[in-house]
């Protein structure tokens, strides 16, 4: 029986894939990129090197893929091969990225008279691949070479064991109940999805998960103190050395070592930190940089939160005699406090938010900004039964797909991401089209009753289409500046920010959103009312924001050795310099960082600030000629969405801009106009 991850087509075939055709399959394909390799630097030159190259990498690249993608969405059987594909994988890039003689081919090309008159795309190819030479330990001789391997290939396999014990740990804990008054207060949607989960595993009465949904929906709803504190402190304490799961998936360990490698791989690059050398591949210019960005932020952002939640503390005392805010507490009273300001609640809009009449209005949007048509493929391959894939059209002709994977399940991963299935290349067979996946976590239909979707989840949905639109609407057809490849990482969540934007525009607003059971439009007075509350603690919301970034960017510039306990003490100082709310004494947040010990933004968390600036920006321009002024959706298309990473992320602002960016766009969507910073991306 043959291997169909050896000749992977563009749209995997899910329902062919098993765990054991994975070592084989990788190690075939690793093969063929090392004899492509060596036929290449026999005959060194942009077509027979690079070129060549690229076509047998893509192969490999497309058939891992979806062993990863597997791995985070099912778990289970997929997480061991996954893990022995992710070390060969892992070896093969760090060995070509030592790689002298391919180095000096890049040399040799960029030295080249010809080279000034290349295509821009094909000149940034080379000038990144220079740049990822020498932060791959190119230059390193003898011991500190095969140092630099050895680090990359255990980083990779302790991030992928930081991502799992987060996994399991959240998978672990539940709570159950037959008493439905155990859940007074929770909406009608949380209930039914609790009731689901307890059937799901044999049992009566309801159950509680850490799945985000059942999570959020305790904290912000349940009348039960004592529930929102097992809960909260189930949560908070994942992966961790206490909490109800002490130590049973602890990533202290994990972390020490991640970080203490990382610090490695810094100095044997000659550099101070890993903060320096994350920043290598970014737009921010230093770490002193980042830190007065940063720092001054928080400071004057820090006011207006401690303003906000000594509003809350005497709602909490004066209507609930809740004399002392517990971290349990502050998500309840919030929303209590926002009823009685706005007369509004997340679950009061939640009929007006189906799933479907959301994602048909996104659609929409996205033809009206961009000229571009999505279509649902009812025919493709998947590897759930609601995984949804869609073709997108740009007049009449398919230029990219995505599969969307948007409710959450057991064994699948937190959060919401976009990844690539396959990128836009010019490639033997011709010009590969994108693909992309989109994941989120939303709650799923139950029974009669569809999927209804709090605002915050609408937003977290243009939000990762915002990506996808990035990796899917590129007009490069060079890999390695293609889609989201090659741009700084600080500058990758701009559009994805940029398209959340539109959730909060009136005109937008009814084209997404009709009462799932009546199809009326979402009421001017709720509208009214959603919108006057938008920018309802965004100050704490903020200095939140800030507290993470700042504990990730000090963590990984600090020179010493981040122990545990040093890592929860630099947790407990940022926290009292920038935080306002009260934490929990089993707080162990650092413990499922996942962002920044198994995804890709170690010392770069800062981005979506830094990045926010950009969004807000640029859709200041929209604000001043129409939200889907053709005009202004083309030129955002023509200079951002199109150019990958084939220019300076900078440039291309400007291009779109006219200028470099201002800040005061992204305070005055924040509600914080009064703020004067003197720091920005510029």
């Amino acid at each position: 029986m043959s291997n169909p991850l050896l000749n992977i087509p563009l749209l995997p075939p899910f329902t062919q894939l098993q765990p054991e055709q994975v070592e084989p399959a990788i190690a075939k394909l690793i093969g063929d990129c090392q004899g492509q390799l060596q036929r290449g630097l026999e005959n060194p030159g942009w077509e027979s090197t690079l070129q060549s190259l690229e076509q047998v990498q893509d192969q490999l690249n497309r058939a891992f893929s979806p062993i990863s993608h597997l791995n985070s969405v099912l778990s289970g059987e997929w997480r061991a091969p996954y893990e022995a594909a992710l070390a060969q994988v892992t070896a093969y890039w760090t060995e070509q990225g030592q790689n002298r003689e391919l180095y000096e081919v890049y040399q040799q090309l960029a030295a080249s008279p010809e080279f000034v008159s290349w295509p821009q795309p094909q000149k940034k190819s080379v000038e990144l691949g220079l740049r990822d030479f020498e932060l791959s330990g190119v230059g390193l001789e003898g011991e500190a070479r095969e140092r630099f391997a050895a680090n990359s290939k255990r980083l990779a396999e302790l991030s992928s064991q930081f991502a799992n014990n987060v996994l399991d740990a959240t998978n672990a804990w539940t709570w159950h109940t037959e008493d439905k008054a155990d859940l007074t207060g929770l909406p009608e949607t949380a209930i039914a999805a609790a009731k689901s989960a307890a059937n799901t595993k044999g049992k009566n009465g309801w159950l509680i998960t850490l799945e985000g949904p059942s999570y959020l929906a305790v904290m912000t709803h349940a009348e039960n103190r004592e529930l929102r504190r097992l809960v909260h402190t189930a949560f908070v304490s994942r992966a961790s050395e206490v909490g109800p799961n002490a130590g049973e998936f602890d990533n202290s360990g994990v972390m020490e070592s991640i970080l203490a490698l990382r610090a490695e791989q810094a100095q044997l690059l000659g550099m101070a930190n890993y903060a320096e050398l994350s920043l290598a591949s970014k737009m921010a210019p230093d770490c002193e940089g980042v830190l007065e960005f940063l720092n001054d932020l928080a400071k004057r952002a820090k006011p207006a939160a401690e303003r906000e939640m000594a509003e809350l503390r005497l709602f909490a005392s004066e209507e609930y005699k809740l004399e002392e805010l517990q971290p349990w507490d502050i998500a309840w009273v919030a929303e209590k406090l926002k009823q009685q300001r706005y007369a509004i609640s997340q679950e009061e809009l939640r009929p007006y938010f189906p799933y479907a009449k959301v994602l048909e209005g996104l659609f929409a949007v996205v033809e009206k900004l961009f000229g571009v048509a999505v279509q649902e493929d009812t025919t493709v391959e998947t590897w759930h039964k609601d995984v949804q894939f869609f073709w997108l059209y740009r007049n009449g002709e398919r230029i990219a797909g995505f599969y969307l994977d948007a409710f959450a399940r057991e064994k699948k991963r937190g959060g919401a991401w976009m990844d690539t299935v396959a990128t836009r290349r010019q490639g033997e067979e011709g010009l590969q089209l994108p693909i992309a996946y989109l994941v989120c976590n939303f709650s799923p239909a139950v029974g009669d009753m569809p999927s209804l979707l709090t605002h915050y989840e609408v937003t977290t949905l243009f939000h990762e289409f915002g990506h996808g639109l990035h990796h899917m609407l590129t007009q490069i057809a060079i890999a390695a500046v293609s889609g989201i490849n090659g741009v700084a990482w600080d500058a990758v969540e701009m559009p994805s920010q940029f398209l959340e934007n539109w959730c909060w525009q009136p005109e937008a607003i009814a084209m997404i959103s009709s009462h799932y059971q009546t199809g009326e439009p979402l009421p001017a007075e709720l509208l009214e009312k959603m919108l006057a509350a938008k920018n309802f603690q965004s100050a704490m919301f903020t200095v939140r924001q800030l507290e993470f970034a700042i504990f990730d960017f000090r963590l990984h510039a600090s020179e010493e050795v981040m122990e545990t306990q040093k890592i929860q003490q630099l947790m407990s100082e940022v926290r009292t310099e920038v935080a306002v709310v009260p934490v929990a004494k089993e707080n162990r947040f650092q413990h499922g960082f996942s962002h920044i010990f198994a995804g890709g933004y170690a010392a770069g968390y800062y981005s979506y600030k830094w990045a926010e600036v950009l969004s807000a920006d640029a859709f200041s321009l929209f604000e001043e000629k129409g939200i889907f002024d053709s005009a202004t959706g083309e030129s955002f298309l023509h200079s951002i969405l199109e150019q990958g990473g084939s220019r300076d992320a900078l440039d291309l602002f400007v291009e779109f801009r006219g200028r470099k960016p201002d800040v005061d766009a992204l305070l005055r969507h924040s509600g914080i106009e009064q703020l004067e910073l003197n720091i920005s991306p510029a």
